[in-house]
C-alpha cells in the first residue's frame, strides 16, 4: 500500500505534464489507485502473496521459503509487460519495488528509498541481489534527500553503486493544512497480515484509556467505506487521500507503523509521531532507531506498547525537514521521444 500511495504524487505530475499514465498492480494497492484515479487505465500483474510469519523471528525464514514464488512472479511480470507493450506503445516505466516492471526497448526506472536491504547477517547478500535488479534499469529514483540530514539514512545512500541515482527528495501525497484540531490521536494501520491485525488488537485495548479523541485508520480497503464508534474513537476501515490528509493535519499526534512512506506523509506535514515498527521487519526497526536516536520520535516494540509511552512525544522534536522541490519536467526527460 505504501508503494502505491507514494506513486500517486509522481501520477499527478506525469498528467500535468501531458502524459497519460497507465497504472499496474494488484490487490488493495491496485483498488486504491483506482479509487484515486477512476477514469485512468489500469493493468493488473500477477501477484507477490507476501504475508508476515507469526513470529517475527521466523520472518527471514518464510521469506526464504517464498522466494521461488518470487521469482516465477517476476517472470510473470516481465511477461505481462512484454504482451502489453506489444499492444499499446507506452514511452517509458515506472516500477515502484517490482522486479520484473521493465522493458529493454522502453526507459525504464526503479523507484526504491532501498539500496541496501537490511536482513541481519544477511544484509550483504539481500543488498547485492537488490542492486543488481536494480542495475537492470535505466534509472534509480530515490525518494530522499541526497543530503547528510535524510530520512532513510544507510538505506538509499550507500557507496561505490555503479547506477545512475536520482534523488528526488521525500514524496508525499499530502500538503500541510492549518486546520482546527479534532483529534489528539490518530492511528493508521497498514501492512501485510498477520501483525497488522495484532497491532490492531493491541491498540483497541490500550488506547480505552486515552485521554482525548482518537481516529482510528485500520488500513483495509473495501468496496464502502464504514464508521463506527467506539468508546472514544472514531473507527475508519480506511480513507481516501483526501480524508487522511485532512485527518492527519487535525491530529495533534500520529500513532503509526515505522513504513518509510508514512515517514515521509508524516515529515510532509510536520506532525509528532510515535512507533512502532512490524516485528521482524529489519528496515521499518532501523528506520524508528534513527528517528528516536536524532530526537525526532519516540518508539517501542509491539509487544511492549502502553498508552502511558505516548507520554514521551513530549521529549521530541517532530518530523520537521527542509522543504523540497523536484524539476519533474527535467526527470520526465528520460520518456520524451527522441
Amino acid at each position: 500500500m505504501g508503494h502505491a500511495t507514494r506513486c500517486i504524487p509522481i501520477i499527478n505530475e506525469l498528467i500535468r505534464h501531458d502524459f497519460e499514465p497507465i497504472m499496474a498492480s494488484d490487490g488493495f494497492a491496485l483498488q486504491l489507485l483506482r479509487k484515486e484515479f477512476p477514469k485512468l487505465e489500469t493493468l493488473e500483474l500477477p501477484s507477490y502473496n507476501i504475508s508476515y510469519s507469526k513470529n517475527p523471528r521466523k520472518l527471514r525464514l518464510k521469506l526464504l521459503k517464498g522466494t521461488p514464488h518470487i521469482l516465477k512472479t517476476i517472470k510473470k511480470e516481465q511477461k505481462a509487460i512484454a504482451e502489453f507493450v506489444k499492444m499499446t506503445p507506452i514511452s517509458g516505466i515506472i516500477s515502484d519495488n517490482r522486479f520484473g516492471v521493465r522493458h529493454v526497448d522502453i526507459p525504464s526506472v526503479f523507484v526504491t528509498h532501498q539500496l541496501q536491504v537490511l536482513s541481519g547477517n544477511t544484509t550483504w547478500l539481500s543488498t547485492r541481489i537488490h542492486q543488481k535488479i536494480i542495475s537492470k534499469f535505466n534509472e534509480c529514483w530515490i525518494p530522499d534527500y541526497a543530503s547528510e540530514k535524510n530520512l532513510s539514512g544507510i538505506l538509499g545512500h550507500v557507496e561505490n553503486f555503479d547506477a545512475t541515482l536520482n534523488y528526488l527528495g521525500p514524496l508525499s501525497r499530502f500538503e500541510k493544512q492549518h486546520l482546527e484540531t479534532k483529534y489528539q490521536l490518530l492511528v493508521i494501520l497498514s501492512g501485510p497480515e498477520p501483525q497488522r491485525t495484532y497491532l490492531e488488537e493491541k491498540l483497541f485495548h490500550e488506547l480505552v484509556n486515552f485521554n482525548g479523541h482518537i481516529c482510528f485508520v485500520k488500513g483495509v480497503v473495501e468496496n464502502e467505506q464504514s464508521i463506527t464508534r467506539y468508546k472514544n474513537m472514531s473507527i475508519y476501515n480506511y480513507m481516501t487521500s483526501v480524508e487522511l490528509e485532512t485527518t492527519i493535519n487535525e491530529s495533534e499526534v500520529v500513532l503509526s507503523r515505522s513504513g518509510y512512506t508514512t515517514i515521509m506523509d508524516l515529515a510532509k506535514l510536520e506532525k509528532k509521531a510515535f512507533f512502532i515498527p512490524t516485528p521482524g521487519q529489519f528496515e521499518q526497526e532501523y528506520l524508528a532507531e534513527k528517528l528516536e536516536s536524532e530526537g525526532i520520535a519516540p518508539f517501542c516494540n509491539q509487544d511492549e506498547f502502553c498508552v502511558k509511552l505516548l507520554g514521551q512525544l513530549k521529549d521530541y522534536s517532530g518530523m520537521k525537514f527542509k522543504e523540497s522541490h523536484l524539476n519533474y519536467k527535467k526527470l520526465f526527460s528520460l520518456f520524451q521521444s527522441k
